[in-house]
């Protein structure tokens, strides 16, 4: 039996309980690398490019290839407030408790991330 592509396409509900599986198995994977003796291992799953998959394959697939090429380097800049995270708890987890850590150093991914749009923008 044929059926039309717009009767092949998961519903939106079926989306999004796909989309929150995804997000669960990976908080499963964080939760169970932390309690193993590679817990560091645990810092590399968010890093896996669930979102980034997800955010290409719509550019790619509503937009052009060049408008996709111009995500994937935007997405290579955003590494920078990133990076800025990770060297603030680096920093701040010897200084501070755990909480005011990851406070400061979500402050300082919001702030480089503020000025990469700033930049981006100009």
């Amino acid at each position: 039996m044929f059926y039309p592509p717009s009767r092949l396409r998961a519903s939106p509900m079926l989306s999004l309980f796909l989309k929150s599986l995804l997000g669960a198995l990976a908080v499963l994977a964080i939760a169970l690398l932390s309690r193993s003796k590679h817990f560091f291992i645990a810092g590399l799953v968010p890093l896996f490019p669930t979102f980034a998959l997800i955010a290409h394959y719509i550019v790619g697939s509503e937009r052009s290839m060049a408008d996709l090429r111009t995500t994937a380097l935007f997405g290579l800049c955003s590494l920078v407030p990133y990076a800025l995270y990770l060297l603030a708890v680096y920093w701040l987890c010897v200084r501070w408790s755990l909480v005011p850590t990851l406070l400061g150093a979500t402050c300082a991914w919001a702030l480089s991330a503020a000025g990469l749009l700033w930049l981006w923008g100009r």
